[in-house]
């Protein structure tokens, strides 16, 4: 109900004045019954731009950060994804991770529409990563079609790091639904990780197609942590470099002391007069 409320009353009208986003092929998305909606990841408000395009209900897969933050501003937030039916999603694999894809496969069961990014998260710089096979273990156990969804200009309006989407002259936000995929001759065979990986690629490259982005065969999580070391070691190099240069400016500076101190010495230090120099006077 607070879901509903919110796409009709406010955040629908709220983001079609302001953003006027253009949507295609939303003919490809059931009116009624189990769907599997796979879209890219580009930013945050992929999580907005796409539910309010879609007529129906989705419910999203949601990292479970969202639902774990601490004090007041992560139980309000919490509060807010239980309150719209978001699925705490558990990325940190084995048992925890299976047993989110059942929630969604419930909901599936259920005849509702589930949101997936199957990348896992944002793309760090435009491209599309590996896909991840979760999207296609609950197309096998379930047996519902997966409509594959470009988002388009969603990382123009709000970059990574900024906190809303704010319109933007030249950033247009498109919502692309293809054409569903039907696995269902797979269904039950969700236990063959050689078929999930064919069946995740397949739907990789249907998203693929109507995003147009380049495509990287790498996790975008592995590519991230690799930043992310990359970043450090440059911290660390630049921080070693800035120590150095420290170092050189002060054992210059003590050099250059020395020398000062040695010229008012040699300046102050009394010189012999010639008759000194002479050693006796005249008679």
């Amino acid at each position: 109900m607070v879901y509903m409320f919110l796409k009709r009353y406010v955040v629908g009208p709220l983001v079609n004045v302001a953003f006027r986003p253009e949507v295609r092929g939303l003919e490809h998305v059931p009116s009624e019954g189990p769907a599997i909606l796979a879209s890219n990841h580009l930013s945050v408000s992929d999580s907005v731009f796409m539910p309010v395009a879609v007529p129906r209900q989705v419910f999203f897969l949601a990292k479970s950060d969202y639902f774990n933050s601490p004090g007041l501003k992560g139980r309000v937030m919490a509060a807010f994804f239980r309150a719209i039916n978001q699925i705490p999603m558990d990325r940190s694999g084995g048992r925890a991770s299976a047993t989110s894809l059942s929630n969604g496969g419930r909901k599936l069961q259920e005849g509702q529409l589930l949101g997936i990014y199957p990348e896992g998260t944002r793309s760090p710089d435009g491209r599309m990563y590996k896909g991840k096979i979760g999207v296609a273990r609950l197309a096998l156990e379930t047996g519902a079609p997966v409509v594959p969804i470009a988002m388009v200009g969603t990382d123009k309006v709000q970059p990574i790091g900024a906190r809303v989407p704010l319109p933007r002259s030249r950033a247009r936000v498109a919502t692309i639904f293809g054409e569903p995929l039907d696995f269902s001759r797979y269904q039950g065979r969700q236990g063959e990780h050689a078929l999930l990986r064919e069946v995740t690629d397949e739907i990789m490259r249907a998203i693929q197609a109507l995003s147009g982005q380049v495509s990287v065969d790498v996790y975008a999580a592995e590519h991230k942590k690799r930043l992310m070391e990359q970043k450090r070691q440059e911290t660390k190099q630049a921080a070693a470099e800035l120590v150095g240069t420290a170092k050189d400016r002060a054992r210059t500076a003590a050099q250059t002391a020395r020398h000062a101190a040695d010229s008012l010495t040699h300046r102050d230090r009394p010189t012999a007069t010639d008759d000194d120099a002479s050693g006796t006077t005249a008679p």
